[in-house]
């Protein structure tokens, strides 16, 4: 059964580059930092494309921002994916103002499936696939890492990954919990956000890179979509982490455990 899926590429700083906050404390330093498409919606991006492989359908790339973040929706598009949605918005943005756009994206290409990283590595949040889920009263699997198909054990065995029910209509979803992992199982649509061990995603071919140039990119206005834009979560200031202290060379267990005793106060 081909599935259309919903995937997204936010842009974010590369966490290579080295962040400085600004002295007034209103943000980091933009300038000389690099930017990359989020490691997760990477793994996103690639779990979609091999559900793509296997069943057939779409790719769509979704991301929000300014126009620079194209160009995240074109590396994903070099990976493979076959169109991508830009709504801009030059503003501030949190989980709450994201969900409302993507849900509204959503509305207007029904897809199969919606698969998000679990969390952007700029603010760590972690939030934005939940509120999609309940904007849109679909079942939600976050943090997979391993997404099956309720097909028998063998055919498990045969082709492991993110595979599509046997009726077309549910996933197993696989996620580390405290102590072990669990199963759930969700009714398609769906959301599910992808965690670190679920795949390695692909580089882009030279070809890939070629054909990306040419594959649709539609632009949407955000202020057109009928969402409140205001931000529910502001950031008052940044700070710089303190400074770490040097360290000091002890002689031998007895003089540590007196260090982590009297000073420390830790044992």
């Amino acid at each position: 059964m081909p599935l259309k899926i919903l995937v997204t590429a936010k842009r974010v700083e590369d966490p290579e580059s080295k962040i400085k906050v600004k002295p007034d404390g209103a943000g980091i330093v933009t300038d000389g930092v690099n930017y990359k498409m989020n490691p997760f919606d990477e793994i996103a991006v690639e779990e979609a494309l091999r559900l793509k492989e296997r069943h057939g359908g779409e790719v769509i790339v979704a991301s929000i921002g300014g126009e620079k973040s194209a160009t995240e929706i074109r590396a994903a598009l070099a990976m493979g994916a076959d169109r991508g949605i830009l709504v801009r918005h030059d503003g501030p943005l949190d989980p709450v103002v994201v969900s409302a756009l993507l849900a509204k994206v959503f509305e207007l290409e029904k897809p199969d499936l919606v698969i998000l990283g679990k969390q952007s590595i700029d603010d760590d949040q972690n939030q934005a696939g939940q509120y999609l889920a309940a904007r849109l009263g679909l079942g939600q699997a976050t943090f997979a890492s391993k997404i099956e198909s309720l097909e028998s054990e063998a055919e498990q065995k045969k082709e492991p990954g993110v595979k599509l029910a046997a009726d077309g209509k549910s996933v197993a979803v696989v996620r580390e919990v405290d102590g072990g992992v669990e199963t759930l199982e969700v009714s398609l649509p769906a959301v599910v956000t992808t965690d670190l061990r679920l795949n390695k995603p692909r580089f882009a071919s030279l070809p890939g890179i070629m054909k990306a140039k040419k594959k649709e990119l539609k632009e949407l206005a955000a202020a057109a979509l009928g969402v409140d834009l205001a931000p529910k979560v502001v950031v008052k200031k940044l700070s710089e982490p303190p400074s770490r202290k040097g360290g000091v060379k002890v002689q031998d267990v007895e003089e540590l455990w007196k260090k982590l005793h009297d000073e420390a106060k830790v044992v």
